[in-house]
């Protein structure tokens, strides 16, 4: 007869067993991509895209800045910028659980900053979620929060962490 505790014992072996699983078959996921080429932002629809060739290889609902519309045009304005930039470094230590940085401000943007002496602004990033708060899991995608930046959860910021390498562009659309 199986007591309670072995009934507990088997069925944690099974969940350990079943994590195992899906993390080999993510990893074998991940692996048999091809290197994504570009990253696409539809800020209007709240859609970030990976690119390679023709082909989305992976798509995500995003959290942006908390003044959405437009433009970034200074620093402090909660917005997320438009334009092409660059993904130009990894954060592992980042306070948003792990970051990947975007080259804001490019030229264009510190042109348009000193016509108007004003700052842009910077550390534009696409990160996870701030320490604390993971279990809000796509909640956080309900409506925008951030400072400028674009959120996912960690989940997705460990895939696209793999996925995307430095020097990668990214365009950000309205």
């Amino acid at each position: 007869m199986l007591t309670k505790s072995k009934i507990h014992q088997q069925i944690a072996s099974l969940v350990v067993l079943i994590l195992v699983m899906l993390e080999v078959l993510l990893y074998r996921a991940n692996a048999a991509l091809p290197p994504v080429e570009r990253v696409i932002v539809y800020k209007s629809q709240k859609i970030m895209q990976l690119i390679t060739g023709n082909e989305v290889v992976r798509s995500y609902k995003v959290a942006l800045g908390r003044s959405s519309l437009g433009h970034k045009q200074k620093a402090g304005d909660c917005r997320t910028p438009e334009g092409a930039y660059t993904i130009d470094s990894h954060n592992k230590d980042s306070r948003f659980y792990k970051s990947l940085h975007i080259s804001y401000p490019n030229r264009h943007d510190l042109a348009s900053a000193k016509k108007s002496g004003r700052s842009p602004g910077g550390d534009i990033m696409i990160h996870g979620l701030p320490k604390g708060f993971e279990d809000l899991g796509d909640l956080h995608t309900q409506r925008n929060w951030t400072k400028g930046c674009i959120a996912v959860n960690n989940t997705e910021i460990d895939e696209i962490w793999q996925l995307v390498a430095d020097g990668t562009p990214i365009e950000i659309r309205p």
